[in-house]
């Protein structure tokens, strides 16, 4: 390949998963030296948070396992996005119709389910624990490192 790669995370509001999937596979990519051949970005497919830091509990789980998010900020998905970048992944079944619907045909085969990355899991989707207590935070921390390790490795691949 010999260029850059580039991953954007896709969530709903960009709050919760998706920058939780960005600071975990950037710090994925920052260990293994890949930094400058790795883009990283995430979005949400609404627009209610834009502008805003991550769920104060995302962040807390995120840093009680050595990982900062503190520096993302949500924004919502635009149709550049899908001219820019390689992988466009979805963390749930809504969040992936959204985007194909917005997608033009040639695009379309950038749109992932992020857990088809994982093999440690039989979910296909990674659930909002927006609503939820502090143990599902947990969880998608754990679905997103695994997922995160299983794209890495298959990008590598492609470098």
């Amino acid at each position: 390949m010999g260029q850059k790669v580039s991953v954007l995370f896709v969530c709903l509001g960009n709050i919760c998963r998706s920058p939780t999937a960005h600071a975990v596979f950037r710090q994925l990519v920052k260990a293994e030296g890949l930094q400058d051949k790795i883009e990283i970005d995430s979005a949400g497919t609404g627009a209610w948070h834009v502008g805003n830091p991550p769920d104060k509990r995302a962040t807390q789980v995120a840093e009680g396992k050595g990982i900062q998010m503190r520096d993302l900020r949500a924004r919502q998905v635009d149709f550049g996005d899908f001219y820019q970048y390689d992988y466009i992944l979805a963390m749930d079944h809504s969040n992936y119709s959204n985007l194909y619907e917005m997608a033009l045909p040639e695009h379309r085969e950038k749109l992932h389910m992020f857990l088809t990355f994982s093999d440690e899991f039989q979910e296909t989707e990674v659930p909002d624990p927006y609503y939820g207590g502090p143990e599902g935070f947990d969880y998608v921390f754990d679905m997103v490192g695994s997922a995160s390790r299983g794209l890495l490795e298959e990008i590598k691949q492609k470098l």
